[in-house]
């Protein structure tokens, strides 16, 4: 096993990587940015390096700096968590150059499935189902676009054949928009991605978008570990994923697991990944694409499965074999995940800029928080604004909603705003409650959520609290040892995690 592995990310992945890795007895080496000296993830690791600068381009995109600060600390291994390096060829290729272990698939694997085009064509072969569609030289001209086009059948979806994240995107309703669609998306791809490449696929109305976390080794095994949904999106990134999804049948669910087991060994896939599709409202499924790295939203999984992700990634890097098979693996119960962001859903999502004046993420029975940032925090303008991932665990569906309603009431973040009253709204939608989630829920939905109000009470305990030295929330949380718990904090309803 490694002795020493560098953490080349930020922010609550970096946090939550380091967590196994110590638990394992590893060191774990962290790097920062200017902007990100006095973070969370630089805390918690035994050791911190810098990357000057500040912005994502001068430091965490950096290979070159991060692989030579590898070289010179004696790191065995470098996690890339989640974006950033994680699912860049060449970062993997410069690692096995230097003889470190990439926590992830080869190299090679990499590449294929980022190219859409290739891993379309690649699961086609394996007989693996995939949207209709066409992709080739679209300086063929407008008119052949157009054939076929009309050949797939409006509306269509123009994608960029690198990247993600909705970057490079546009739904087609008609003929007379392709044109122009055809050309916005090529400009997006190529500043987002440095390919224009685009694809034409069939747009699915009112998708379901059912993701299965697959894990392979060096030694031919492979298996899923279920699936999540992961259909409530805001422009086209996902806010809220669960486990099971409410629109799988046992057949249904026993079908797509087969179908992404059936990819990964059609590409030799090693170590963590996920197969995605779009389920129509009819239950047919459709290849969507492979993410080759560990998912934002893989605690979901692991609180279905109480299988630790990262400590596997590690074993199978390593050259071990999986630490579970397929048999051994159930879904127990429910999980929810929610994204905890510093943005104005009132105000199109824009991102809040701040110092995090009081933070404390609730805590109890079946609650993990998932955070890297901590009180007294910056937000900045350098990197996604995401906070921290809260995931509860219920006997079912309907309490784990519950549960997640509940801790979210009792998550405080002042100094910023916060997305979480929006979560609640979403939480609380009849529609969402009944399970009849799409892709376009929010927008069909419209809906909104206003800021939350800070009670007159909890304005007045933290003057008070300035004033008069009352403990930090979070040594108030330290309180249970039978000592009484006093200040003013505790008369603030949903506040009184203070």
């Amino acid at each position: 096993m490694f002795k020493r592995v560098l953490i080349a990310n930020r922010g609550e992945i970096a946090v939550r990587i380091a967590q196994t890795l110590q638990q394992m007895g590893i060191k774990t080496v962290a790097v920062y940015s200017d902007a990100d000296r006095r973070a969370l993830h630089v805390q918690v690791a035994d050791e911190a390096y810098p990357l000057p600068g500040n912005t994502s381009a001068e430091t965490y995109l950096r290979y070159d700096k991060i692989i030579a600060l590898a070289e010179e600390h004696g790191v065995d291994a470098i996690h890339p968590g989640y974006g950033f390096l994680s699912e860049n060829e060449d970062f993997a290729t410069a690692c096995a150059d230097a003889r470190i272990t990439f926590i992830g698939p080869s190299p090679d694997v990499i590449r294929d499935m980022g190219d859409k085009i290739i891993a379309k064509e690649k699961f086609v072969a394996a007989g693996v189902p995939v949207v209709p569609g066409w992709s080739g030289d679209v300086t063929i001209g407008i008119d052949a676009l157009k054939k076929e086009a009309a050949k797939i059948g409006y509306p269509v979806l123009i994608k960029a054949a690198a990247g993600g994240g909705g970057k490079g995107m546009r739904v087609v309703p008609k003929e007379s928009d392709l044109a122009s669609s055809i050309e916005a998306a090529q400009r997006e791809a190529n500043a987002a991605f440095g390919d224009g490449c685009v694809f034409m696929e069939k747009y699915i109305t009112r998708p379901r978008h059912v993701e299965f976390q697959i894990f392979g080794d060096s030694h031919g095994n492979v298996v899923h570990l279920f699936e999540r949904e992961c259909s409530i999106q805001r422009r086209h990134q996902k806010i809220i994923e669960e486990s099971p999804s409410p629109a799988l049948s046992p057949e249904l669910r026993t079908k797509m697991g087969e179908a992404a087991v059936r990819a990964a060994k059609a590409i030799g896939y090693t170590n963590a990944g996920t197969v995605e599709f779009m389920v129509d409202a009819d239950g047919h499924f459709y290849f969507l694409e492979v993410n080759t790295r560990l998912q934002v939203e893989h605690p979901v999984t692991e609180m279905i499965t109480h299988h630790d992700l990262v400590r596997a990634q590690l074993i199978v890097a390593a050259g071990g074999k999986l630490p579970f098979t397929q048999d051994d693996l159930r879904q127990q119960g429910h999980a929810l995940e929610c994204r905890i962001y510093a943005e104005d859903a009132s105000r199109g999502f824009l991102p809040s800029i701040g110092t995090l004046e009081h933070y404390v993420p609730p805590a109890g029975p079946n609650i993990r928080v998932d955070s890297g940032v901590s009180e007294g925090s910056q937000v900045t303008v350098f990197y996604d604004p995401m906070l921290s991932k809260l995931i509860v665990w219920g006997r079912n569906r309907d309490e784990a909603i519950a549960r997640m309603d509940w801790a979210l009431a009792r998550y405080v973040v002042m100094g910023v705003t916060s997305n979480i009253e929006f979560l609640r709204t979403v939480l609380n939608h009849a529609e969402f409650r009944a399970g009849r989630l799409h892709t376009q829920f929010l927008d069909e939905h419209k809906i909104t959520a206003p800021i939350a109000a800070i009670p007159d009470e909890a304005l007045i305990a933290a003057a008070l609290a300035g004033r008069n030295g009352v403990a930090s929330s979070r040594s108030a949380a330290t309180h249970d040892r039978g000592e009484a718990s006093v200040g003013p904090w505790q008369s603030a309803n949903a506040w009184r995690a203070f």
